[in-house]
């Protein structure tokens, strides 16, 4: 019985740490639907948004910009939570193999996501939307 409850425990605590934090958790799709991401940790208290599909039209854009394998790839990478429904960390953008600093703010099921080029200037943000599994 105890060892039971130790491994049910043990799973618990497992599944919890292994989750993204909430709000962020999720599939999400870019304004144009080409590109699918998923949360999950990359690190030290810290998670990443990986594609998990892209249409044809954006991996072929991926690779024109050297990119190879668009499936895979951290678009939001290392962000740490800077707020309330807000982390802080980097985006990539796989057609330009380039990598900026950016935040990932959550209201609903909505995400914000904006990169700067440096302390703030250059700035681009775009909003994607949560897809329901």
């Amino acid at each position: 019985m105890i060892a039971r409850l130790a491994l049910a425990l043990g799973a618990a605590l497992l599944a919890s740490a292994a989750s993204p934090p909430d709000g962020i958790e999720g599939v999400w799709r870019n304004p144009h639907n080409s590109v699918h991401i998923r949360y999950e940790p990359c690190g030290k208290g810290a998670i990443c948004g990986t594609v998990v599909w892209a249409s044809d039209k954006a991996i072929a854009d991926a690779k024109r910009g050297g990119t190879e394998n668009l499936i895979g790839t951290p678009i939001f990478r290392n962000l740490y939570k800077n707020g309330p429904n807000r982390w802080k960390g980097s985006v990539f953008v796989p057609d330009i193999r380039k990598t900026f600093s950016g935040t990932v703010t959550i209201e609903g099921d909505r995400m914000i996501g904006r990169g700067c080029l440096v302390l703030g200037v250059g700035c681009k943000s775009q909003t994607w939307s949560r897809i329901t599994e």
